[in-house]
């Protein structure tokens, strides 16, 4: 039998004490911003039929990265590639007794079988928000984007790190539909084609309408929607969408959210999911340039499952991309163990003492490490070093019959003679 590896598979992370350290920071920042919102944490489980999916998941996601298989009972299911359609069944099933609005939120593992490569694997962690059933979908529009603004700033973060584009479908779908009299089945190719125009050549994006059967006279006009912005949508408030926008804009400069969002038609995100405002965070390094998270309003998800709706808007930040923007910008590094003692043993017999004494300073709040076996007294002190450990206590027969401990401090090198209650 062929030796097995020891490496995780591909795509996936192992998480050792350290990274669990670093996670556990950045997690305890999105718990500590997300309930200051009135947000509640929700979960669920890992697996879901397939249908759930094919429901309300991008064909991509569904055709090509979806973990999926047959359980024992013949049933098609699925590891969760997103959260927001079990969200949004989770909603449907609680709908009647939860009180609206409903804000909820989760960072749930999710899966997708795509090629692996900076900020992207094929497991991570992804941060979810989700507001149902606003009474003013402007205003809950509003408190999402403030609230992503406001996890960033969570870690430090200014508006000179990250920048925060936004659009709105109803605005894409009149320029397109409208405007240039497209035909609705080459809206949503037309669109992915907005999306690549600032990554390609300007003879190849002129080539990809082209093909598309996009006219000169009309690529002009999509042209000037693209590089007017918000001027256009001032000079055809009848536009559907536009006064939204413009309004939306307004109310963020009010709030001091002006230098951190800005309106950009080219935001586009999944085409046949998200029915008004959508918005994407770019983090703004030049080591680093490229997508963070994004979000937007999807008010026909809960719908699917009965007769009842809610209007919902949301956001997912995955734990990739967000580790390679606090590291890139220095603004969350590894974080050191928290364990404050080691107890050292001269004698192994004194090990009960050591276990009773340990016992007594976590009930004081301390955190403390027992040595496992009375190894050479500098060995014990060496393996405190390497555990990033602050103070030892040497326990030998003398403190334990006066119940007066050596402590050292190993930064220093000073020991203090110390009662239980002076440690």
């Amino acid at each position: 039998m062929a030796q097995l590896s020891t490496q995780p598979y591909k795509g996936t992370r192992d998480f050792f004490p350290e990274d669990m350290r670093f996670r556990e920071a950045m997690f305890s920042v999105m718990h500590r911003v997300v309930r200051s919102y009135g947000f509640d944490q929700i979960d669920a489980p890992i697996v879901e039929p397939v249908d759930l999916y094919l429901a309300k998941t991008s064909e991509e996601i569904v055709g090509q990265q979806i973990y999926s298989f047959k359980d024992r009972g013949d049933r098609l299911v699925a590891i969760r590639p997103e959260m927001t359609p079990t969200v949004a069944r989770m909603v449907a099933q609680r709908f009647q007794q939860t009180p609206k609005p409903i804000r909820w939120y989760s960072i749930p593992n999710v899966w997708r079988y795509e090629q692996p490569g900076k900020g992207r694997l094929r497991e991570h962690w992804q941060l979810n928000c989700d507001i149902f059933g606003a009474a003013s979908e402007q205003l809950a529009d509003l408190e999402l984007l403030q609230l992503a603004v406001d996890l960033l700033r969570g870690y430090g973060a200014s508006d000179a790190h990250f920048k925060i584009y936004l659009s709105h479908r109803a605005i894409l779908n009149g320029v397109l539909g409208d405007e240039l009299q497209l035909p609705q089945d080459k809206w949503a190719n037309v669109a992915r084609m907005m999306d690549k125009r600032a990554k390609v050549k300007p003879e190849a994006y002129a080539a990809m309408l082209e093909a598309e059967g996009v006219s000169a006279g009309q690529r002009a006009n999509l042209d000037l929607f693209l590089n007017d912005k918000i001027d256009y949508l001032k000079a055809r408030p009848q536009l559907g969408g536009a006064s939204y926008i413009v309004e939306l804009m307004q109310a963020l400069e009010n709030l001091g959210l002006g230098n951190y969002i800005e309106y950009d038609p080219a935001v586009v995100r999944g085409f046949d999911y998200y029915t008004g405002m959508v918005f994407e965070v770019f983090d703004t390094h030049p080591e680093n340039r490229r997508s963070l998270f994004g979000g937007g309003r999807y008010n026909n998800l809960v719908g699917a499952f009965g007769k009842e709706t809610l209007n919902a808007v949301g956001f997912g930040m995955g734990d990739v991309t967000l580790e390679d923007f606090l590291r890139t910008h220095r603004l969350l590094n590894d974080q050191p163990r928290q364990v404050e003692l080691y107890i050292a043993l001269l004698d192994e017999k004194l090990a009960a003492h050591a276990l009773k004494l340990a016992s007594q300073l976590r009930q004081r709040g301390k955190t403390c490490e027992v040595s496992l076996g009375a190894a050479k007294l500098g060995k014990q002190i060496q393996e405190a070093e390497k555990k990033q450990i602050a103070r030892v206590i040497i326990l030998g027969e003398d403190e334990v019959a006066s119940s007066v401990y050596s402590v050292k401090t190993l930064a220093t090198g000073e020991q203090q003679k110390l009662t239980l209650e002076q440690i």
